[in-house]
């Protein structure tokens, strides 16, 4: 695999998360774009490191990226289920009010 193609791939994850994220109306489904478009970036990233300087500080602030990731997308599953238990809708308009 080389780095064209691993950011090909890198960029036709984050179209279709950006397409995910943008056509859709639950709350779940726009954090799963979400998600899909951090991945490819962090997938680009990883590609730059593993074919630009292949150390192993590239890898583990990766790691620390994709545990501070999970962290977020729980806190946001967490409020998104909130909001449903609450409210009993799980749309992104119906949670306009939420802002301070």
């Amino acid at each position: 695999m080389t780095l064209e193609l691993t950011l090909i791939l890198a960029a036709a994850i984050f179209a279709v998360g950006l397409y995910g994220a943008i056509s859709q109306q639950v709350v779940v489904m726009v954090m799963m774009g979400l998600e899909l478009m951090i991945n490819a970036l962090i997938l680009a990233a990883a590609g730059f490191w593993w074919f630009v300087a292949p150390n192993p500080t590239g890898q583990v602030l990766l790691m620390v990226i994709l545990a501070v990731m999970t962290l977020e997308m729980a806190m946001g599953f967490a409020i998104a289920t909130l909001l449903h238990r609450i409210r009993n809708s799980d749309m992104t308009d119906m949670a306009t009010d939420l802002a301070g």
